[in-house]
């Protein structure tokens, strides 16, 4: 089959690797109709994260399941099926709280590579989720944001207690934070502030439900987030970027009392201890739970109540991945989907 494989930094090829083959009774085997490049994968790509060797990229995937192990039960062959990109059993005392990216029993879907034309799927009846049949092509991007970016601004939403009567500020403006939007006003928040500098994003923020776009960032950033609040700071910021300036960023323009969810990965990170001991926010935040959110997530896709596919402003063959992740490292893209 024919895979993404990242050498080193801005060394992304297309290459032939061996079929995955089922190593548990517990895996599926999925052939892959759609993947994408994350904003994550930008890490290594960039050099900032290192790599051991050639690595098999991508952890977004949707596509119909062509083997099971012995013991799943749920998931059989032939369906359509969106998944995490942590693979959990569902069924642990974590997981029953709420937090599958934390099951005792994880494994990260995205160590075999998800850009790619075939996928192992670890723990298959708790990490994937079926269609009732098979979705309009129309939807299958939509379905895709579901596996990670759309699940992430979720959880990024749900974690800082987004809701009626709330102003919530959204710091970055990739796929992530403009799921983060699409969430927040889904969940009923009154005001919804963008923290954007780019003409396009902001257009699909306001698309997704952000009322007010503010182009400041650092110290400058806080301070426009409280004029805008009569002091106070939002009720809830999403952190969707993963540096100390965006965090700070967060933290700074969250209200004493509020709330921060923060699901951008984190790089150099460190959070000041006295400071943080007096600005009285609650944090909440890591890699998102997504199975939580699968099935709400995919029905509101399927009855097209939401449109989160809209992220995807490139569309590649997978032999062209690294392109898609050259425009996304240029922000020539929001998005790359990548058809194998």
């Amino acid at each position: 089959m024919r895979q993404a494989i990242m050498y080193g930094p801005g060394d992304v090829r297309v290459e032939e690797r061996d079929r995955p083959v089922l190593l548990a009774p517990t895996d599926a085997i999925i052939r892959v109709t759609a993947a994408c490049v994350c904003g994550s994968d930008l890490w290594p790509w960039r050099g900032i994260e290192q790599t051991a060797g050639p690595t098999p990229m991508g952890h977004e995937y949707v596509g119909i399941v062509e083997e099971v192990g012995a013991e799943v039960a749920r998931i059989k062959p032939g369906q359509f099926v969106i998944g995490s990109f942590m693979a959990s059993d569902n069924t642990c005392e974590i997981c029953q709280a709420g937090y599958q990216s934390r099951c005792i029993h994880v494994e990260f879907v995205g160590a075999g590579g998800a850009q790619a034309e075939y996928l192992r799927v670890p723990l298959a009846d708790g990490t994937l989720v079926a269609t009732p049949e098979l979705p309009p092509a129309d939807l299958v991007p939509s379905l895709l944001t579901a596996s990670d970016v759309l699940g992430t601004g979720w959880f990024g939403a749900v974690a800082a207690e987004a809701g009626p009567g709330k102003t919530v500020a959204v710091v970055g403006d990739g796929a992530v934070g403009l799921h983060a939007i699409l969430a927040a006003k889904h969940l009923g928040a009154e005001r919804i502030i963008a923290m954007s500098r780019h003409e396009s994003r902001q257009k699909l923020a306001l698309d997704f439900g952000a009322t007010d776009i503010v182009t400041e960032r650092g110290d400058e950033g806080v301070a426009r987030i409280k004029d805008m609040t009569g002091g106070y700071g939002a009720h809830s910021v999403i952190e969707a970027v993963g540096t100390q300036e965006s965090m700070m960023q967060a933290i700074r323009s969250t209200r004493a009392g509020g709330h921060v969810g923060y699901v951008g990965v984190a790089h150099g990170v460190e959070l000041p201890g006295t400071e943080l001991f007096f600005a009285e926010v609650h944090l909440l935040g890591g890699p998102a739970p997504v199975r939580r959110f699968l099935p709400e997530l995919i029905d509101l896709i399927l009855t097209r109540e939401i449109d989160p596919g809209r992220v995807f402003d490139l569309d590649l063959p997978l032999a062209e991945a690294a392109q898609g992740y050259r425009a996304m490292d240029d922000r020539r893209a929001i998005k790359t989907l990548l058809r194998p």
